[in-house]
């Protein structure tokens, strides 16, 4: 069902990357497969933070609202059958239950409520700065605070849009593409990899 894509990090945004407190653990040759990234989601200390399932189109149409799906890109029925996919992932993986926040766009709730594992509550700062990319340090910055202070006992899924997970994290993932985390000691975060679908 998955399969490991491997980190890939942008150059135009390796100083952002590094102001972010995200260092790389894993590389192409070095990466976990998969049954190692699905044990790392399920162990203390760890995060992860996936790209809402697929939703046609770029952006956001210009008559854009925030509570009116109507006006949003939204997943496609195939981004729908993705989403529960990957909660089915999850479940095959041992893991029925987890913390799950989403930003408040329409596309990353459903995607949230489709993986079906449990409450699901939205948090502004995941929202998307696509459109107001001067807010993506300040908002990025409030993330990692955010991460820092959060009870990684149990698994935290995020779920987030790509601009939101490369100023954080270095890696530009696909839709439904899930970037793994491990907070160190200091609150700093390693990137283990990232899985995908297929």
């Amino acid at each position: 069902m998955f399969n490991l894509g491997n980190p890939r990090p942008l150059s135009a945004l390796f100083t952002l990357w590094l102001l972010a407190g995200v260092t790389v653990l894993a590389t192409p040759s070095q990466a976990a497969g998969d049954d190692g990234l699905w044990q790392a989601i399920n162990t203390p200390g760890h995060v992860v933070i996936m790209r809402h399932a697929l939703a046609p189109g770029t952006g956001d149409p210009a008559n854009f609202k925030l509570g009116d799906c109507g006006t949003q890109r939204n997943l496609s029925d195939e981004g729908r059958d993705q989403a529960r996919s990957i909660g089915l992932g999850f479940r095959q993986a041992g893991m029925d239950q987890a913390r799950v926040f989403t930003s408040q766009w329409c596309r990353c709730r459903d995607t949230a409520a489709l993986l079906d594992l449990g409450p699901v509550e939205e948090h502004p700062v995941l929202n998307s700065f696509f459109a107001t990319p001067e807010d993506g340090p300040s908002q990025t910055e409030a993330l990692r605070r955010w991460l820092a202070e959060q009870d990684l006992t149990t698994p935290l899924l995020l779920v987030t849009h790509q601009v939101n997970i490369t100023a954080l994290t270095g890696v530009f993932p696909a839709s439904g593409e899930m970037v793994i985390l491990k907070r160190e000691t200091d609150g700093t975060l390693t990137l283990v990899g990232t899985l995908a679908t297929r």
